[in-house]
């Protein structure tokens, strides 16, 4: 039989009407409070919040202050610092009566001189006793307890296989033995239900051909695409990274065609979507077509020849993602040839390989590549070139260069991510942005990455469009990336840990015990000096009498689709 976990937070405070939530996190971390346990609970509640006393805006006035965000039930808090540390309360007034959370927040109590002091979990065996729980990895995979991300400041836990037995009060401790929190779990045994009582029928899109229904996934899908970076540029702070935000969207996207109940909400959350929006399926799939011109990208999913897939979910699966779901084959070593054929046709062989490894045991698996191949508008010489690269370090690296002493794009400075700004325009609609930090150090890159945020992100675009285009010295290095980012860890840090445990999938196969094997994402990107647009011309003069644009150090680099106004990758190089 199943069973519901249910999990309170408990401040021995159990029936006090305004509870206090005591949240500790660290600097650079991003918050997101809901003003009280799900949405649908109280769906016409007035909602307000205030930081120590002070309303909250919509908008973050400042890096680190809170914003409001979907509708209002939650705040959130992007590159959390010491401003941020207080009190957070949230008061949702309904017909009925009225409700009020108050969380307090207080910064960087788990470090100390930058290492991570990991804490302590318990469970309570008897008064005043308490076992500790090992919260270690587990290589077979069989661990009943573990941390949701380790080798990260969140201490979350993930208790697997619920049963009765696992009922009790759970103490979060520090290292030096001071009590952090406290959490009650309570498992209800389940009536056995069917699939077919939870599945939903797809809502359809009212505001199709309005005017609101694109902006908002636009801009739904820009503050997916700054989430996305700001975990991957925590998960590697010294490497490499590049990935696709409108890949990863559109097959979360994809699944939540079959996602019902608690799955579906958690889907819409990750996407950053508004959960009354039910246009998210016919605007990707517009979206797609805006980008097809030089965006290749294929979704797709494989599954155990033992599921039944809903007949719905099939025909939506191709309306709108052009995908139909494929049968896993008998033998791994099949499985694996078929899957990365499929990537090689899809990237027009850019990327051949993605899985090296799959278990027998595989029921499902949630695949996606992407490749992109820009051409620049004006030419840049052909002739070979090098130049050096400084690291951080101030190692410098011969790397070979694209260059033009009089190249026509654009550059200036964005105050609000403390940046210079170079727009380079590709073929297919498209623009390369790069955004280089005020100095060469690690910390100015740092800095530059926290206010990478989805509004200033967008302010940085308008401002760059809205300046003319003029003749630069342009010295760029040649770039070339080919990154598998931890699409796992990813998943987890959007708050999608479900999937890998028992997830509500109901609209996708009536057996309700399917669970997400395993996820991957690669994407590549190469620009040259080559694959120019005929009838461009250029002066091979070495005037230095222009403006000169130079990123022969770390940048970050923003592939935009000018045509549907979305990000297509995001990279960055440290390492040439």
């Amino acid at each position: 039989m199943k069973h519901q976990a249910i999990v309170c937070l408990l401040l021995w405070l159990t029936f006090e009407p305004a509870p206090c939530m005591r949240i500790q996190t660290s600097q650079g971390s991003m918050v997101e409070l809901p003003c009280y346990t799900s949405e649908s609970d109280i769906p016409d509640a007035k909602i307000t919040w205030t930081f120590n006393g002070q309303n909250i805006s919509d908008t973050a006035l400042s890096p680190g202050s809170a914003k409001h965000v979907k509708n209002g039930f939650y705040v959130s808090i992007s590159s959390v610092s010491a401003a941020s540390e207080g009190e957070y309360v949230c008061v949702a007034v309904w017909e009925q009566g009225k409700a009020t959370t108050t969380y307090s927040l207080t910064v960087g109590y788990w470090f100390e001189d930058g290492n991570i002091s990991n804490a302590h979990w318990f469970k309570e065996t008897g008064v005043g006793k308490k076992t500790r729980l090992n919260t270690e990895e587990d290589d077979s995979g069989d661990a009943k307890i573990e941390l949701v991300l380790p080798n990260d400041q969140d201490q979350t836990i993930m208790i697997k296989k619920i049963n009765m037995w696992d009922a009790g009060v759970y103490i979060c401790e520090s290292a030096e033995g001071k009590r952090l929190n406290s959490l009650q779990l309570e498992v209800e045994a389940l009536p056995k239900s069917s699939c077919k009582d939870l599945i939903e029928e797809l809502q359809p899109c009212q505001d199709e051909n309005s005017r609101t229904a694109e902006p908002t996934l636009q801009e739904s899908m820009t503050e997916f695409a700054m989430k996305l970076y700001s975990h991957l540029k925590r998960e590697e702070p010294l490497s490499n990274i590049l990935f696709s935000p409108v890949s990863i969207s559109a097959i979360l996207s994809h699944l939540l065609l079959g996602a019902t109940g608690d799955t579906h909400g958690a889907l819409k959350r990750a996407l950053c979507v508004p959960h009354d929006f039910n246009c998210v399926h016919s605007q990707m799939k517009k979206q797609k077509e805006k980008m097809g011109q030089s965006l290749k990208m294929g979704s797709q999913i494989y599954y155990n020849s033992q599921m039944n897939l809903s007949e719905s979910f099939l025909s939506q699966s191709f309306e709108y993602y052009g995908a139909e779901p494929t049968k896993l084959l008998e033998s791994s070593e099949e499985n694996m040839r078929m899957i990365n054929a499929w990537v090689a046709n899809k990237t027009n062989n850019k990327i051949t390989n993605i899985i090296n490894d799959l278990s027998p045991n595989t029921q499902l698996i949630l695949l996606n590549a992407v490749s992109f191949s820009g051409q620049w508008k004006f030419k840049f010489n052909d002739k070979p070139k090098k130049g050096l690269f400084v690291k951080f370090s101030g190692d410098m690296v011969r790397v070979p260069l694209i260059y033009n002493s009089k190249y026509m794009a654009t550059m200036t400075y964005a105050p609000d991510l403390k940046a210079q700004v170079g727009r380079f325009a590709l073929t297919g609609d498209n623009s390369l942005y790069i955004l280089l930090p005020f100095g060469n150090k690690l910390s100015d890159l740092q800095q530059m990455e926290d206010r990478m945020t989805d509004g200033n992100v967008r302010q940085m675009i308008e401002l760059v469009k809205a300046i003319p285009p003029q003749n630069l010295e342009v010295t760029l290095p040649q770039v070339k990336l080919d990154v598998e980012p931890n699409m796992k860890m990813l998943l987890k840090k959007l708050g999608l840990s479900s999937l890998f445990e028992g997830p509500s999938l109901c609209g996708l196969s009536s057996n309700n015990d399917l669970v997400l094997d395993d996820a991957k994402h690669k994407a590549f990107l190469a620009l040259t000096e080559r694959g120019v647009e005929a009838g461009a011309v250029t002066s091979l003069s070495f005037s230095r009498s222009f403006p000169t644009f130079s990123a022969l150090r770390p940048f970050v680099l923003l592939l935009w689709s000018d045509q549907a106004d979305v990000p297509l990758f995001i990279g960055r190089m440290l390492e040439p």
